[in-house]
């Protein structure tokens, strides 16, 4: 089960968007939890130029299955046109908290009128 979980990073430009992705991505069965973070300082390379932004991180728990989806509802939602979305793989954890994560994150739990992309 550890090596079926992941640990996903992206961030958002503002409390509200990220607190709107984080509901989004919960109700759609897509990670079994969220956690939304501080506001940080990101510096960063983009179109050429040296860009600094304040950014809230999220980091989502999820398992290797539900990650395609994760990544489309992110990509579909997420105010940037380039979203930061990197998986870290779990290599250790409370085998209950894990398995957890993957009920959660179960494609059955999901609600099939919800308009998302498939896997």
């Amino acid at each position: 089960m550890m090596d079926d979980t992941l640990l996903v990073l992206t961030n958002l430009p503002d409390a509200a968007s990220a607190a709107k992705l984080a509901h989004q991505i919960i109700k759609a069965h897509c990670a079994a939890c969220v956690n939304q973070l501080a506001p940080c300082t990101s510096t960063y390379r983009w179109q050429g130029k040296i860009e600094t932004a304040s950014e809230v991180p999220l980091l989502i728990k999820t398992t290797v299955a539900a990650y395609p989806r994760l990544e489309a509802l992110i990509h579909a939602a997420h105010p940037y046109e380039l979203p930061e979305i990197i998986a870290v793989t779990v290599t250790a954890g409370l085998p209950a908290y894990l398995n957890w994560v993957s009920q959660e994150t179960n494609e059955s739990l999901r609600d099939p009128h919800m308009n998302l992309p498939k896997e």
